[in-house]
């Protein structure tokens, strides 16, 4: 929130403006801010998968699982080989239960746990499913190691450099910790803060948005003739015929208009129909529209 605070101040857009995707305060790296009508597809974003580098000191452990905490000395872990460690990661890739730190924005009985551990009280939390695809070890220079991290939305890293470090026997917590990208959005692709305020300074700084359907470009799109784009913007379902749908794998595709505007996500239904779940008010043609015949 602080750094949307600061978007809108800098850019002058007071009105629906948010972000995809929370960072702890030690981190620092990609948050996707979206505006206007883009507000309405941050959940799609925050749901891709999220890449992490991550730093952690072993032989100790933190209260908030960060550098951040009060640091309590636990092992040695000079002993520990990198065959130690890539065997007590595999414990954390797949489908896993984790337990949400007392330090974390997870709500309780409507209050959130860092406000109970603030004030000092330590209560029971219940585990949470995260998908976390790969851990890869960049670099050990004991007592730090470093690495790469994919996993999918509500996964915390703390909770992972915690768990290593109980599994080694030696205590760990994070130091550093970067989010490389969140789903579609690179880092390399990113904006810092300073620069944007450069940017809306000298009056340009609209041209560092994408189009709204930008972070959909991975789905399938099909293009409709007018009729249908009329339907479309009035949240009809329209058929399409057997053909793009291929029922065997139902999912969103993305609807444009004959003039190649994106009018809406839609989700495939039986018989070639495509029912409007999220319905856009855009003029311009968008670049991603597809090259297709229309329907």
């Amino acid at each position: 929130m602080d750094a949307v605070r600061r978007v809108k101040r800098v850019t002058g857009q007071r009105r629906k403006v948010g972000h995809a995707g929370t960072l702890d305060p030690l981190a620092e790296g990609v948050l996707p801010i979206c505006f206007g009508q883009a507000t309405r597809l941050m959940e799609m974003v925050v749901a891709g998968w999220k890449q992490y580098r991550m730093t952690v000191r072993l032989g100790a452990v933190s209260n908030t699982y960060d550098a951040e905490g009060e640091i309590t000395e636990i092992a040695d872990p000079s002993s520990l080989t990198r065959g130690d460690i890539a065997a007590s990661l595999r414990n954390f890739v797949g489908e896993i239960d984790q337990l949400p730190p007392m330090y974390s924005a997870v709500k309780v009985d409507g209050r959130r746990l860092y406000d109970l551990a603030r004030a000092g009280r330590q209560i029971e939390r219940s585990p949470r499913r995260v998908s976390v695809r790969s851990i890869d070890i960049d670099d050990i220079e004991l007592p730090f190691a470093t690495f790469t991290v994919e996993c999918g939305k509500g996964t915390y890293l703390r909770s992972i450099a915690h768990d290593l470090g109980q599994t080694l026997g030696c205590g760990a917590y994070v130091t550093e910790l970067t989010r490389l990208s969140c789903g579609r959005f690179e880092g390399s692709e990113g904006i810092t803060p300073d620069a944007l305020e450069q940017a809306a300074a000298s009056g340009d700084w609209t041209h560092h948005l994408h189009p709204i359907d930008w972070a959909l470009r991975e789905l399938p799109a099909t293009q409709v003739d007018a009729s249908r784009a009329w339907a479309v913007r009035n949240g009809q379902t329209i058929a399409v015929g057997p053909a793009p749908i291929d029922q065997s794998e139902p999912g969103l595709w993305r609807i444009y208009g004959p003039d190649g505007v994106f009018l809406a996500l839609a989700r495939s239904e039986p018989e070639g129909r495509l029912a409007p779940t999220r319905v856009f008010d855009l003029l311009e043609p968008s670049p991603y529209a597809p090259n297709a015949v229309l329907l």
